[in-house]
C-alpha cells in the first residue's frame, strides 16, 4: 500500500480518536481516564501520519498549512500531557474545566485539518 493511503488512514484515525475524546468530555462535563487515552491516540495518529506526509513531500513548505499543523500537533503534546498531570492529580475543579481547553485546541487542530483536504483535492 502506497505511503499517501497510510498518510490519509492516520490522519483519519487521528480526527476519530481526537474529535470522540474532546466531545465526549465536553458534553460529559468531566475529564475521564479514556478520554485521556483517547487524545494519546489521537496525537500517535496525527504524528506518523504529519510525519508521513512530510516524507511523501519530500521537504517541509513554510505555508499556513504547515504553520498551524505544526502548531497543532505542539498544542496536542501540550493539551495530552496536561490532561494527565490534571487526572493524576485528582483536581476535581481542573477535571470538570479542563474541556474548555480541549475544544480550543482541537478548533486549532481543524484548521490544517481541512485545509490538508482542500489541498489534496486540488491535487
Amino acid at each position: 500500500m502506497n505511503l499517501l493511503l497510510w498518510a490519509v488512514r492516520f490522519i483519519l484515525t487521528a480526527f476519530g480518536f481526537y474529535t470522540i475524546a474532546v466531545w465526549a468530555e465536553r458534553f460529559s462535563g468531566r475529564l475521564k481516564p479514556w478520554h485521556v487515552v483517547f487524545f494519546w491516540l489521537g496525537l500517535i495518529a496525527d504524528t506518523a501520519g504529519t510525519g508521513l506526509m512530510k516524507k511523501i513531500a519530500g521537504r517541509l513548505e513554510l505555508n499556513i498549512h504547515s504553520t498551524t499543523g505544526l502548531m497543532a500537533i505542539v498544542l496536542m503534546f501540550i493539551h495530552t500531557v496536561w490532561a494527565t498531570v490534571v487526572l493524576r492529580r485528582g483536581d476535581e475543579r481542573a477535571i470538570v474545566n479542563f474541556h474548555k481547553f480541549s475544544v480550543i485546541v482541537w478548533l486549532i487542530w481543524m484548521i490544517p485539518f481541512l485545509s490538508g483536504i482542500i489541498i489534496g483535492l486540488q491535487r
